[in-house]
């Protein structure tokens, strides 16, 4: 592999605008092609398996007019009572709203000045491309706007409108530019991984638009890719582009283009080797999504499959192009910088200070980092997961000012009502009323509506509203209550009996995720280091990091430590959709710093045969990457936390903490420590098992490069006359 990937390397130095223009034709290509047979992501809300799908499914077949999605018109007045014609005006309009089936009569408050009017449509809210739901809405409620009346719309239709605004994007981006700059003291090494960062975006976001096309591709999917897709684009590159310098420099800035081309091979076969295992560990990773059983997850794991191959083989190709491209100036003007750098009592780097200082006392050192990983993992005992509602959205949104008035006007249970649907081919119609009081006897139940007959006499429907909102605590108790009552071949149906099965699946998927994500990421680093020790080790505190990156979320969000800071008006459980999420991209991210330290480790290991020193120069020689990369991701990711969107923001502020955790606590303490502690028991191997291996070489130990490569070629100087 790695002779391999020397020869990719050196060749693409060589010969750097082919392959930069190659990149590009690619790039204009991928747009091009996803223009003619792309598609817009689409979310596909079924879920088949529950019993609230089997509602729905009956819903479709017996009443048209529920079968769809839904929207609630609040009308306010700050006058006294609402003029009855104006409500009746705009009934008539709402009629008229394409996808519309019904237009429920306007339910008025206690004081009369304000309306609720619920309006069901036949078709999915999926079927709504932007806000053209809502400026529908919006058109129809003018002439009452106009009138001097507040009008707020609430329900499926407007909530499930996003607004992206690229300000996360461009945030990361500037934060990830001064890092590199930073890091590397030159314009052209840190313009770089940006370079390569951004070409592999592109190429993966008009493959994701191409996907879109054939596939249902979800609509928060191309944010989530295009927020791995930065982070880990940057990190590759960044790696590939240390190496490339650090391979230069003992030439002291002597050399023609033979020194150069050779310190790209050099480091593609190299980092590059640890680029394809960190990316492959990604992959893995992501199939995970696959467990949960939804569409929507699913979608979630192609998108950002198809981002990060693609930001792989822009990464092992086209850094080495630029870099040869390059050359020298990758140092800036300052050569001081060619030489290694020492402090002025000549002492080691920091760095590798730090090394020693962990593995000359290990023990203290891990014990330190364990206690502090495992109290941060404490809150997770009590974590509450719950799809988002209206009510956390900011106070200027017209579904949470929607929201707001209805729980006031109405109660909380009239933001989320249930839909209780009876095959009255098994049951029959006469047991109907006896169904209506057990379900108005409930505890959690404000009101049972009057029961409605399908025309055909088939299936009946009865609208229940809780006397708790949607996120309330106390909600699915009642809805687990209600489905305890209702004989066979009823269903629970509706948005929030539906989203509360779902939090069930994801709850209980989440372990076989872990399990099969662990198990081929244990697997895969085995088969790279041949050290089944450091492979389980290297999960379990990959594990540890996870467990405490939901403990943080809890106290932010579920506590309300930092909701404020966040744009949120108060604390939210946790969004169900997000632990899964985390859990799979973190993994990958997690494994991509393991494989880049270990790589460095083993290489030295296989040269000294010292465990511990091993570790120092391992440590020592990658840290600053390490840190510098991990600065990049949580700047990325931290970017994400003003996004709108609940879910996106709780990625972005998971991501953001995970990453911090990993490359300070986990990378810089606890691996260097523990693997001082077992010395050379972390590069031990069944005999059987290191028969049965195959031999990747990732450590470059069978690596034989022709003779006038293994040394730093220089130029012969011109003559002197």
């Amino acid at each position: 592999m790695r002779a391999l990937l020397y020869r990719v390397g050196e060749t693409s130095a060589a010969h750097p605008w082919r392959v930069i223009g190659t990149w590009v034709a690619i790039l204009v290509a991928a747009f091009g092609i996803a223009g003619v047979i792309g598609g817009t992501p689409h979310d596909d809300y079924n879920v088949p398996g529950l019993s609230s799908q089997s509602g729905i499914d009956l819903l479709r077949a017996h009443f048209p007019e529920f079968s769809g999605t839904d929207a609630r018109v609040l009308v306010h007045s700050d006058n006294g009572r609402i003029p009855a014609a104006q409500l009746t005006e705009l009934q008539q309009r709402l009629t008229g709203v394409e996808g519309v089936s019904r237009v429920a009569p306007p339910r008025i408050s206690a004081d009369g000045d304000t309306a609720l009017i619920a309006l069901n449509y036949d078709i999915p809210v999926t079927d709504f491309q932007g806000k053209e739901g809502i400026d529908a809405l919006r058109n129809a409620t003018a002439r009452a706007e106009a009138a001097g009346l507040q009008v707020e719309l609430g329900g499926g239709v407007p909530e499930n409108v996003g607004t992206p605004n690229g300000t996360a994007e461009a945030i990361g981006i500037v934060v990830a530019l001064a890092i590199l700059l930073f890091v590397f003291g030159s314009v052209v090494a840190a313009g770089l991984p940006l370079l390569v960062a951004m070409i592999g975006v592109g190429v993966g976001m008009a493959l994701i638009t191409i996907m879109a096309g054939f596939t249902e591709i979800s609509v928060n999917a191309p944010s989530v890719a295009m927020m791995v897709g930065i982070g880990v684009g940057i990190d590759y590159a960044l790696l590939l582009v240390t190496r490339f310098a650090d391979t230069l420099r003992p030439s002291g800035g002597v050399g023609g283009p033979a020194v150069v081309h050779r310190a790209a091979g050099v480091a593609t076969s190299t980092a590059g080797v640890s680029v394809i295992f960190a990316g492959t560990t990604v992959l893995i990773s992501l199939f995970g999504l696959r467990m949960a059983g939804l569409a929507t997850y699913s979608s979630f794991g192609y998108a950002t499959f198809a981002m990060v191959f693609a930001i792989m083989l822009a990464s092992l190709t086209l850094v080495p192009a630029v870099c040869g491209l390059a050359g020298f100036r990758i140092f800036g003007r300052n050569m001081r910088r060619l030489m290694p750098r020492k402090s002025r009592r000549n002492l080691p780097p920091v760095t590798e200070r730090w090394a020693r200082r962990v593995g000359n006392r290990p023990l203290p050192y891990a014990v330190a980092a364990l206690a502090l990983l495992l109290l941060l993992a404490a809150p997770v005992l009590q974590m509450r997961t719950w799809p988002q509602d209206a009510g956390s959205q900011p106070t200027s949104n017209t579904t949470r000012l929607a929201y707001d008035l209805t729980a006031t006007e109405f109660g909380p249970g009239a933001n989320g009502p249930f839909l209780v649907v009876v095959d009255l081919e098994a049951n029959p119609a006469a047991s109907l009323p006896a169904l209506a009081n057990r379900l108005a006897a409930d505890p959690g139940v404000a009101a049972v509506s009057p029961i409605l007959i399908a025309p055909d006499g088939a299936a009946a429907v009865l609208e229940v509203e809780p006397s708790t909102g949607p996120a309330d605590a106390a909600t699915p108790g009642t809805m687990d209550r209600l489905r305890a009552q209702l004989p066979a071949d009823s269903y629970l149906t509706g948005w929030t009996p539906t989203l509360d099965e779902v939090s069930d699946r994801l709850a209980h998927r989440l372990w076989l995720a872990i399990a099969v994500v662990v198990g081929l990421a244990v697997l895969l680093l085995t088969v790279a280091f041949r050290a089944p020790v450091v492979a389980i080790k290297a999960a379990l505190l990959n594990l540890l990091a996870v467990a405490a990156t939901y403990g943080v979320m809890v106290a932010i969000f579920q506590w309300g430590w930092g909701a404020g800071l966040l744009g949120l008006p108060h604390a939210v459980p946790v969004s169900s959709y997000v632990p899964l999420l985390i859990f799979t991209i973190l993994f990958g991210l997690s494994m991509d710093y393991e494989v880049f330290l270990l790589s460095r480790v083993r290489e030295f290991w296989l040269k000294s045969g010292d465990a511990r020193e091993s570790v120092t120069r391992g440590l020592s020689s990658t840290a600053r990457v390490i840190t510098g990369a991990g600065a990049i991701m949580v700047a990325v990711f931290a970017g994400y936390a003003l996004d709108s969107e609940l879910t996106i923001k709780m990625v972005g502020v998971g991501l953001a903490v995970a990453v911090l955790l990993d490359v300070t606590v986990v990378r810089m303490i606890l691996v260097p420590a523990s693997m001082a502690l077992l010395g050379r028991f972390n590069w031990w191997i069944p005999g059987w098992l290191d028969h049965i291996l195959p031999n990747l070489d990732i450590d470059g130990e069978h690596l034989e490069l022709e003779p006038a490569r293994a040394t730093v070629e220089r130029e012969p100087e011109p003559a002197r006359v």
